[in-house]
């Protein structure tokens, strides 16, 4: 490899057994890999994770912001573990009235994705959501409270231009074929929630 202006060739006698040698402050490869394949094991808070797979049915409540009233409806979710548990993958569907381009209400079929995992290195649960109302990926970091069996995840979206908004998530697990999803906005400044979902089992996941 030729030598750079900024990095003079060395000379022979300043070579190890290995060819080359760590760079100054920079941590020894080998250690390094160690770390690596450390961070990459699955552990307790990924099983929490595994645990929900299967099929569920959920009702939903959520505050429609075309009308100000609250809308219900019904769908299905299948949520899978995958990469070796590191993983959870939640898919979603169901059915929402929602304006059409005339402003009258429609039945609208809502499709939706998530991936949930615990990062070992930020010592967070974390998410990730797109669904058939957007384009955008929705990212989420949160944590969990043993004692109430409750996963909490903070992100912003922004559902138009300049439109950006706080959202806290809240799951709360009643029991391992029950569970309630939550869903909080700050509007001017308060903690409103305007979304609740409701998932109860109904098999195992194929």
């Amino acid at each position: 490899m030729a030598t750079s202006p900024a990095m003079p060739a060395t000379t022979g006698t300043s070579s190890t057994t290995s060819g080359t040698s760590p760079a100054a402050g920079m941590p020894d490869p080998q250690e390094m890999m160690k770390q690596m394949m450390e961070m990459a094991k699955p552990n307790e808070n990924h099983k929490m994770l595994a645990d929900l797979a299967g099929n569920w049915t959920y009702k939903i409540k959520f505050l429609n912001p075309a009308t100000g009233q609250w809308e219900e409806s019904t769908g299905t979710a299948v949520r899978k573990s995958m990469m070796d548990g590191r993983y959870s993958v939640l898919e979603v569907t169901g059915k929402m009235k929602m304006p059409g381009a005339d402003g009258k209400m429609k039945e609208m079929t809502f499709k939706g994705q998530g991936i949930d995992g615990y990062d070992n290195v930020k010592k967070k649960f974390v998410g990730s959501w797109v669904d058939s109302m957007g384009t955008g990926i929705m990212m989420s970091e949160g944590t969990y409270d043993p004692a109430s069996k409750t996963f909490t995840y903070n992100t912003e979206v922004e559902m138009a231009p300049g439109m950006k908004q706080k959202v806290r998530e809240v799951i709360k697990l009643t029991d391992k074929d029950h569970h309630v999803f939550e869903w909080y906005e700050d509007r001017n400044g308060q903690d409103t929630k305007t979304m609740e979902i409701a998932y109860t089992r109904s098999g195992k996941a194929k």
